[in-house]
């Protein structure tokens, strides 16, 4: 157990609670996973995702922006694991990760959606 020099002693026991820290690393790594969500489009589209299968010109059009525009944001999610895809002849669709990152996200943007303090207000 590394002995942390603290300035102060609150009685928080924050030495137990620092003894738990994840290495650095991975907090880098989940910050990277939220800046996914930082676009209210790229929110959309995961939103749509995390409740469907779709191809890129279809979700192009139900979020009314250009496939080549929509791909930039696919490239995103996908390069963070949180969205995969599949290709059938010439079209790629996308989905949700079935991984335990991509579950936890859509558990938890379906949750704010849901919360009544969350309906129209951004303070």
């Amino acid at each position: 157990m590394p002995h942390y020099n603290l300035p102060h002693n609150h009685g928080q026991n924050i030495e137990k609670v620092l003894d738990k820290i994840p290495p650095a690393e991975r907090f880098k790594d989940i910050a990277f996973l939220f800046q996914q969500l930082d676009d209210p489009t790229r929110l959309r589209i995961l939103w749509l995702l995390c409740h469907c299968e779709e191809c890129v010109c279809n979700i192009a059009a139900a979020v009314g922006m250009s496939a080549p525009a929509v791909s930039h944001h696919l490239r995103a999610l996908k390069k963070s694991g949180i969205i995969s895809s599949r290709r059938e002849g010439k079209e790629v669709y996308y989905s949700l990760s079935k991984t335990p990152q991509a579950k936890l996200l859509h558990r938890s943007i379906d949750a704010l959606f849901e919360c009544e303090l969350c309906n129209g207000s951004h303070s």
